[in-house]
């Protein structure tokens, strides 16, 4: 084989190696009537319990493959729903998440580590109100099965907890937290299942 045709296969090679090291993690589409990012906050001395209505969810995950892997969140802040109409639409004012302003918090992942048992600490940037801060948010891998209800389909499944402060995010002023009213941590839950074609 000459120099110049070996320089070639090994090229190739090279190239075929590249491209299969960095290929994209496998794509998985949320399924919107079984996921949810639930919060719940305090009251005085009882619990409010809420979600969001309207968000999107962008996810390619290979747990072979953690290099490409992917979570992008983005959820529209006037979907907050606490299932009272006027505490609704006072969230959705300049007092917390001023919506009219900033329509949509996001987050999205920048690494993911295995932490074993099919915990994932996946880190990246929580964006609310326009500013940017780190966060990891621990998801569980539920399990990966053939759908039960939909043929040729891959469903799989995540559930995650993180306590965020709202105050640290600047969602309120820290006046209904000084009167007592309302508190500062919000527990988050994020639930999701994702499908994919087989």
């Amino acid at each position: 084989m000459s120099t110049l045709r070996r320089a070639g296969v090994l090229f190739l090679f090279f190239l075929f190696v590249t491209q299969s090291a960095f290929a994209a993690a496998r794509s998985w589409e949320m399924d919107k009537a079984h996921s949810n990012i639930y919060f719940s906050i305090d009251h005085i001395f009882s619990k409010v319990h809420g979600l969001f209505n309207e968000f999107t969810a962008e996810v390619n995950f290979d747990p072979a493959n953690l290099a490409e892997s992917k979570f992008a969140f983005a959820i529209k802040t006037d979907s907050v729903n606490t299932n009272i109409a006027k505490r609704d639409k006072h969230l959705q004012s300049a007092d917390f998440f001023d919506a009219a302003k900033y329509p949509e918090m996001t987050f999205v992942s920048e690494t993911i580590t295995d932490a074993g048992n099919g915990l994932y600490q996946v880190a990246g940037k929580l964006t609310i109100k326009g500013e940017s801060y780190d966060l990891t948010l621990p998801l569980k891998l539920a399990g990966i099965k053939d759908h039960p209800a939909a043929k040729g389909k891959e469903v799989i499944g995540f559930n995650g907890s993180v306590i965020l402060d709202r105050l640290a995010h600047k969602v309120g002023t820290g006046k209904f937290y000084d009167m007592g009213v309302v508190g500062k941590d919000v527990d988050v839950l994020v639930t999701l299942e994702l499908l994919a074609d087989k």
